[in-house]
């Protein structure tokens, strides 16, 4: 393995650190919701910062490294795909923080029923599939999969469509806790969006990979 090969190495591998990173963040954001682990809540807090880190230093890595080497072709498109995930990763960090926030500030037991009818541990099941099934097909350089999680984001908004209707309904009987309602609806309207950022980081391998450009492509239908 020459020089050139070896940095290029070195960038996926932190990519990859902070994709496990961002995936730990958002499994235990899962359990700071459903468990109301306080605890949890605030670590998932507390570590964020270190997603902020990982998402400068790879930024600063990846513009080093096309300045020092102006790769071309697959290597370009690596680099390039790098980039954008790295910061949709952190994005999703964001939203993970955001999440535990609520569950410090603002979440209590008498909302378990509720969070069961809005189906939110699916929402995060189907999340975390989505983070784990992009990891490895980057890792494996392999787009097969693609289609299956392209679905899997149709079926979080779906899921979501479902979560506001709960929501809706449960106001309804409980006008008191209608500011928690709204509350809860942004909470679910974040999952939506990690599983539209989750979409985005397949596109970015897809493009490395296949020289394949899916933004803005609708349904996916070409994959």
């Amino acid at each position: 393995m020459n020089h050139l090969e070896k940095e290029m190495l070195a960038l996926r591998n932190e990519v990859l650190d902070m994709w496990a990173l961002v995936y730990s963040q958002l499994e235990k954001t899962k359990g700071a919701l459903l468990k109301d682990n306080k605890d949890l809540a605030r670590e998932v807090i507390s570590r964020e910062r270190r997603v902020n880190a990982y998402e400068l230093k790879i930024d600063s890595d990846c513009e080093n490294y096309i300045a020092l080497y102006s790769p071309v072709a697959i290597d370009l498109r690596l680099v390039l795909s790098l980039l954008k995930i790295n910061g949709t990763l952190e994005r999703i960090g964001d939203f993970a923080e955001g999440i535990s926030r609520f569950v410090i500030d603002t979440y209590e037991k008498k909302y378990d029923s509720l969070i069961r009818e809005m189906r939110l541990e699916e929402m995060f099941d189907e999340l975390l599939e989505m983070l784990e099934g992009s990891r490895k097909a980057l890792e494996s350089e392999e787009t097969k999969m693609s289609g299956c999680l392209f679905a899997k984001d149709e079926y979080v908004d779906n899921l979501y469509d479902q979560s506001l209707q709960k929501i809706s309904e449960y106001i309804k009987m409980h006008s008191e806790d209608a500011l928690t309602c709204i509350f809860l609806a942004i909470l679910s309207r974040k999952l939506e969006r990690i599983g539209d950022h989750c979409n985005n980081i397949v596109e970015e391998i897809v493009f490395y990979i296949d020289a394949k450009v899916l933004k803005h492509a609708g349904k996916h239908k070409e994959v």
